[in-house]
């Protein structure tokens, strides 16, 4: 086993113990931790041993007594040195709270002096690591322990920064590394700075499980060039990834800030009045909320160091030049990377590929605004994605609601989006038709095939829509595919709201409240299937805002069945007040009964020369309201709704400018009072 060579100086507070294969005996060649045996009377070299942190044989040169316990010794002890360690943080300027808190948070601390003190007793080595207070008439052998702790624990000289850093939850050797940088720091201002940042990184009630998803999305779509401060943030990320709990660490504030001060030391050495408040303050003004500085910092911890004036506000040009500037704080919270100099680069790439290929910059910088993850993506994997939006005839402008609606699409793998592509043709869909729902609903071609798509339609079959019907309810109304199952599709109490009339045996397991209304206001399981399977938008129709004002303006004014919403589903999609309402009022008024069908689904000509052509009987036109002038056609402005009637379909444009079918409402609303 090799030996070490042992000092006969104590070594300083920034010299390291390092492991000598040598049998010298000069001071100089090395320095070695406190805790190994030494002898006094010789420089031979000795076997290093590894003492119990509180041995059962305790030596102390003072209060001392041969019938108390070892246990009692070690309880002593603790409590003698962490008073003694208050007495110099104290010294040191930090209140009766700060000291009270370090020195009960320093625990490796307090062992390691405690262990140096016990080791120089047990060897009676004080007057060789401490020559200069035997030169100075002082018998330290016979100081109490609580005085050699203070003794030792002066001797560091670190200023009383190593139990400070302890406390904040850094490990005894990143403290040792760390005090190096804050040599010249005052403690009463480093509890300053750190009682500032926890406050400015603490006090946020921004939604941590966010964060930690950002984070991993952030490098995840990162595919370009980085610079040293990506570099710095990248490592400072995997470096949590590697510890347990991985990123949702950025969720524990006491566990985070430790690695935060670990990986940017110099963090501790920015001034709070000239730096950090006006960092803080500066981020408010342009957008970013106080509680959101939490997050702008974790995501991108070098924005810490930057100088407003020469960092950041030349970079903040840029996002104005895109238009950006009403959207910098967001921009900033969903994607700080974007004031780093290898993005800022990217970004000019990204306009220059999507304009050769015919895409306004106007809709890029829409889209970055969107997901500006996109900037970190480089262009020749946004291409090869692109490609394949070509090979389904979208390409050129049809790019454009694209990615202005879906940006994140740039961002998939070309395998991930063929196996939506893939999907759809198991429809029976061939590349035009899916090109078609690629610029209708782009969000589909972000979904998960399996955790998403599948799941929707198996929730579409067990509505009882028929596999014969699928395709062409995914045709007309894709977005069906992405309406939240739990909210809109199957909510969590689904089972308890069946009827109690109602056999639950027929019944689709996943029980939709649209269904669920339906049903309830008379119709059957077969007949609400049918509905749906015909017009599936109406799964995602609100209850309170359509179905039911419109239910009830169909029993109540026009008093027709429910046969007729059976046969017509579509009747939910039109607007109640500008077209339901003044079409049966004209209808109405002439007497005439029709099927919805016939009285909707007719465009504005067709229901002109239909309901009001020549050789119907018009209404009796009322007296004019005093003061109104009567118009080009000798009726009055009031009246004209009524009088249009009779007019050829050709006169239509006249109704339509006259907005004749709200005027007829309003008319027969004082007509039916």
């Amino acid at each position: 086993m090799p030996a070490l060579a042992i000092p006969s100086a104590f070594p300083g507070f920034f010299e390291f113990p390092v492991e000598r294969h040598s049998s010298s005996t000069n001071p100089s060649s090395c320095h070695l931790p406190l805790i190994l045996p030494i002898c006094r009377s010789s420089s031979r070299l000795i076997q290093p041993r590894l003492p119990p942190r509180f041995p059962t044989r305790v030596r102390f040169s003072a209060g001392e007594n041969g019938q108390s316990s070892p246990r009692e010794f070690e309880g002593s002890a603790i409590e003698e040195a962490r008073e003694a360690i208050m007495e110099i943080l104290r010294e040191h300027g930090a209140s009766e709270e700060d000291t009270l808190c370090i020195a009960s948070n320093s625990p490796q601390y307090l062992d390691m002096i405690v262990e140096s003190v016990r080791e120089l007793d047990e060897h009676s080595l004080w007057s060789s690591w401490f020559p200069d207070m035997e030169k100075g008439g002082e018998d330290i052998v016979s100081l109490s322990f609580r005085s050699k702790v203070r003794c030792m624990a002066k001797s560091k000289r670190d200023g009383a920064l190593l139990p400070f850093l302890e406390s904040l939850g850094l490990r005894h050797s990143s403290a040792m590394l760390i005090a190096r940088y804050l040599a010249s720091e005052k403690l009463p201002d480093l509890i300053d700075k750190v009682k500032f940042v926890k406050e400015m990184l603490f006090s946020s009630s921004d939604n941590m499980l966010v964060l930690k998803k950002n984070a991993r999305r952030m490098m995840m779509h990162l595919s370009i060039f980085t610079d040293d401060d990506i570099q710095v943030t990248l490592a400072f990320f995997e470096k949590m990834e590697a510890r347990h709990g991985g990123l949702s660490i950025l969720e524990q504030g006491d566990t985070y800030f430790p690695h935060l001060v670990e990986s940017f030391p110099k963090l501790l050495l920015l001034s709070v009045e000239n730096h950090l408040k006006p960092l803080a303050d500066f981020l408010v003004l342009i957008g970013v909320p106080k509680a959101s500085i939490r997050t702008v910092v974790l995501l991108y911890p070098p924005i810490i160091f930057f100088d407003i004036e020469n960092d950041i506000k030349p970079r903040l040009d840029l996002l104005k030049k895109a238009g950006f500037e009403k959207d910098i704080g967001k921009i900033l919270i969903k994607y700080p990377w974007v004031l780093s100099s290898c993005v800022q680069k990217n970004y000019d790439k990204i306009v220059v590929f999507f304009t050769s290929r015919k895409v306004p910059k106007e809709s890029v910088d829409r889209a970055i605004k969107s997901w500006p993850h996109i900037l970190g993506c480089s262009v020749n994997k946004m291409n090869s994605i692109v490609v394949q939006f070509g090979q389904l005839g979208v390409y050129g402008r049809r790019l454009v609601p694209v990615i202005s609606s879906s940006p994140q699409l740039l961002l998939r793998k070309p395998d991930e989006f063929l196996q939506v592509v893939s999907f759809l043709k198991h429809f029976g869909f061939d590349a035009i038709t899916i090109g078609k729902l690629l610029c209708r609903c782009p969000e589909i071609f972000a979904a998960s095939v399996d955790d998403t798509l599948q799941r929707k339609v198996q929730i579409l079959i067990d509505f009882g829509i028929s596999k014969q019907y699928l395709p062409r309810v995914i045709r007309k109304y894709p977005e069906l595919l992405l309406l939240d199952v739990n909210t809109t599709l199957l909510p969590r109490n689904w089972r308890t709201l069946i009827p109690d009339s109602i056999d639950p045996s027929p019944v689709p397991t996943p029980w939709n409240p649209r269904m669920r209304y339906l049903m309830d206001i008379g119709l059957s399981n077969k007949e609400a299937v049918s509905m749906i399977s015909r017009f599936s938008p109406l799964l995602g129709y609100s209850i309170e805002a359509v179905f039911k004002p419109k239910l009830e303006f169909l029993q109540t004014n026009m008093q027709k069945p429910l046969k007729e919403l059976v046969e017509y589903p579509r009747y939910f999609s039109y607007s109640l007040d500008k077209k339901i309402k003044p079409r049966y009022w004209i209808l109405k008024g002439r007497n005439i009964t029709c099927s919805l069908k016939d009285m909707l689904g007719k465009n504005n000509e067709e229901f002109a020369e239909e309901f009001m052509g020549i050789g119907l009987s018009p209404l009796p036109a009322p007296a004019p309201p005093e003061g109104v002038p009567p118009n080009s056609h000798g009726a009055t402005v009031g009246s004209s709704a009524v009088q249009l009637w009779d007019f050829h379909p050709a006169k239509w444009s006249l109704c339509q400018s006259l907005r004749v079918e709200s005027i007829a409402s309003t008319r027969f609303e004082k007509f039916k009072s």
